[in-house]
C-alpha cells in the first residue's frame, strides 16, 4: 500500500510556513494541514557540527506542539541550513546581505542539509539529508538581477534552487534535488513508511 493510503486514518501536520516545503508535501501526496506554532527559537549550541544544526532545530520546532498531539496526529517540522566557508549562511536581512551571500556563494560548493523530525504522541525519530551543490562564477549583474526580480530574503542562502538563478548558476549538485528546496522528499516518503511500521507493530 503507497504511503498515501496508509496515511488516510491519521492527520497529518505540517508545522512549517514554507510554501515550498507545503508544495512539496503536497506533490508527495499526503493530506496535511499547516500549523504556525512551531518554535521560533532558532539558537543551537556552538559546539554543534553543522550537520547537526538542522536535526536539532527540527526537533526543537515540534517540542511546543507535542503536548497537543492527539493519538491519530503526525507531527512533522523541518529546518534547512546552508553551509559554505565553514560558516552557516542565514537568510538575507536585506538586499546589500542578498548580495554579500551569493557573492560568497559564488564559484564555490556548499552544501544545503535539512533536517525533519516525524512525531506523535507514541513515538519519533528524525533524520538528516545533505546536498552539495556547486555554483559557476557569478557576474554582479546576475546577483543583482536575480535579488531584484525574485526578492529571496526568505530563503536560506539567499536563493531558490527552482528559480531563475539555479537555471543559470548551478552547474551540479550531489544528493537530492529537493532537499536544496527545502525537504528531502523522498528520505521523508520512506521514513513516514518506517514509522507508521514502527507505530503499528
Amino acid at each position: 500500500m503507497v504511503l498515501n493510503h496508509r496515511l488516510e486514518k491519521y492527520n497529518v501536520i505540517l508545522a512549517s510556513q514554507s510554501p515550498r516545503r507545503q508544495h512539496l508535501l503536497t506533490e508527495l501526496g499526503v493530506s496535511f494541514e499547516v500549523s504556525h506554532g512551531s518554535n521560533n527559537d532558532e539558537s543551537y549550541p556552538s559546539n554543534l557540527p553543522y550537520n547537526h544544526i538542522p536535526e536539532f532545530l527540527a526537533k526543537k520546532k515540534a517540542e511546543p506542539l507535542l503536548t497537543s498531539l492527539k493519538s491519530n496526529d503526525i507531527l512533522i517540522t523541518a529546518d534547512t541550513i546552508v553551509w559554505c566557508e565553514n560558516s552557516v549562511v542565514g537568510k538575507p536581512i536585506n538586499r546589500d546581505d542578498a548580495v554579500r551571500i551569493l557573492k560568497l556563494l559564488s564559484g564555490r560548493k556548499h552544501v544545503v542539509v535539512t533536517g525533519v523530525s516525524i512525531s506523535n504522541p507514541l513515538n519519533s525519530k528524525s533524520f538528516t539529508s545533505e546536498t552539495d551543490v556547486f555554483f559557476r562564477d557569478l557576474t554582479d549583474e546576475e546577483i543583482g538581477y536575480y535579488i531584484d526580480t525574485f526578492k529571496p530574503f526568505d530563503k536560506a542562502g539567499a536563493y531558490g534552487i527552482q528559480e531563475w538563478i539555479g537555471y543559470v548558476g548551478i552547474e551540479s549538485i550531489n544528493g537530492s534535488y529537493f532537499n536544496v528546496m527545502g525537504l528531502p522528499v523522498q528520505k521523508l516518503y520512506c521514513e513516514l513508511i518506517a514509522f507508521l511500521n514502527e507505530i503499528e507493530k
